[in-house]
């Protein structure tokens, strides 16, 4: 089996692949679009709700997604495009044949022109068969160059964090051996942009290449370029597709720019300002939330005008509020942190620290209670939280403040908490939403 590739018989199916290929990509381009627009406004939401609750593992595979998706679906619309307009050409040459000039009855000068730039109608529709298989296999290509430029940064991230980082380990392994490896990833990492953007320029060169073999060897395996790299030299040994993969690089950081592009209404108000007392934001009302700012809110309440006699107040849970608790309760703080990444499967006695367990969410809340006050315009409310879910079956803070005594009218709910700078404790303020009071 592995020698098939030498035979003529397999050559030859090969060959009759090739030229039945156009029917596979688009019907492998159709489904792939409408798969990747269908998932990618959930891979969107996705990437700002692990970036709000800073989980940096879902953030990274989400934001990988999100890149390689919109890739995919810029790269597979213009393959469509391209190819419904090669096979348009197909069928009006076989109306109408080549571009007859003559017939055209033009003045010399632009009868040679038009021969010497647009050519005979067949080049033009071999010139458009040669960009609808490149960008075919581009596409699937550059989702490996976001994986590998992926993969560098986690090798360095990981090395930093479980090895640089580490007290367990030994001095000489922790910084002899981690520094070393980080510095030669950053230093491999720009000397294998260089060689990609050059097109090969270390490889060719023989004092230089003998010093960039090791970074490419070692590369190969980190980025896993040795899954793609036949493909990536069918690129470059072809010059329409080192062409082509030089103009669609540059593209894509335009298109970038251009989605970036916002028209502003006014120089001093938009819809992104914070509540305060002259902004009420949305997306600190608990029934205007939508899936699309769900992600944003870090403190709510019910709603901009209240008829009940109580103000529901939550504060979402963050990765922040935790390291708070710990400044202040340096006895809540683990010997080994377990947030992130990890398996539900447990070996030891799950029942006997459950005691334990619930005494130290006590103090945990308790610890919270002490860091966060509520005050509603310039009147402190005492509160006691406890933990809840959001109708957005997001983990935080609850409690519930009694307003059947206040005035109605517009009132300013003020939600503060402690900080410790330089070993001080002051206040600051985390957020102020207006709301309006009406009985019924």
């Amino acid at each position: 089996m592995s020698q098939d590739h030498t035979k003529a018989s397999f050559k030859k199916l090969l060959e009759k692949l090739q030229e039945e290929s156009w029917q596979l990509e688009l019907i492998i381009s159709g489904f792939a679009i409408f798969g990747l627009v269908t998932a990618f406004p959930s891979i969107t939401e996705s990437v700002k709700e692990s970036q709000n609750d800073q989980q940096i593992y879902k953030f990274v595979i989400s934001l990988v997604a999100q890149i390689s998706c919109a890739i995919l679906i810029f790269n597979l619309l213009l393959h469509v495009l391209l190819r419904g307009l090669w096979i348009g050409a197909l069928g009006l040459r076989y109306v109408s044949g080549d571009i007859d000039y003559e017939v055209l009855n033009y003045s010399q000068k632009f009868t040679r022109y038009l021969k010497k730039k647009v050519g005979s109608f067949d080049k033009y529709i071999a010139t458009l068969e040669n960009y609808c298989s490149i960008i075919f296999a581009i596409s699937f290509l550059l989702i490996f160059y976001v994986l590998a430029l992926t993969f560098t940064i986690l090798a360095i991230s990981l090395i930093a964090n479980y090895m640089i980082s580490n007290d367990s380990l030994p001095n000489w392994l922790s910084k002899g051996v981690g520094i070393p490896l980080v510095v030669f990833i950053s230093f491999g990492m720009v000397l294998t942009f260089i060689d990609f953007v050059t097109l090969g320029f270390l490889k060719k060169k023989k004092w230089i290449s003998r010093i960039y073999f090791p970074v490419y060897w070692a590369f190969s395996f980190i980025t896993l370029s040795f899954l793609y790299r036949p493909l990536v030299y069918n690129f470059l040994d072809n010059k329409f597709g080192r062409r082509l993969s030089l103009i669609l690089v540059p593209f894509y950081f335009l298109i970038l720019l251009a989605t970036s592009l916002q028209y502003k209404d006014s120089n001093y108000i938009n819809a992104n300002i914070s509540s305060s007392d002259i902004m009420a934001n949305n997306d600190n009302y608990e029934n205007l939330l939508t899936d699309s700012n769900a992600f944003k809110r870090e403190v709510t309440i019910q709603s901009k005008v209240i008829q009940d006699p109580f103000v529901k107040v939550f504060i979402n849970y963050s990765r922040n509020i935790e390291n708070r608790i710990f400044d202040f309760n340096s006895s809540l703080k683990p010997e080994k942190d377990a947030r992130g990444l990890s398996t539900g499967i447990t070996i030891n006695n799950v029942f006997a620290s459950l005691n334990e367990r619930d005494s130290l969410r006590r103090e945990y809340l308790k610890t919270f209670n002490h860091i966060y006050s509520i005050a509603i315009d310039s009147t402190a409310h005492e509160v006691d939280f406890v933990l809840s879910q959001s109708k957005k079956d997001k983990l935080g803070f609850e409690s519930y403040l009694n307003i059947k005594d206040i005035e109605e009218g517009k009132h300013l709910l003020k939600v503060n908490r402690l900080r410790i700078r330089k070993q001080d404790t002051t206040k600051i303020r985390v957020r102020t939403i207006p709301f309006w009071y009406f009985k019924d």
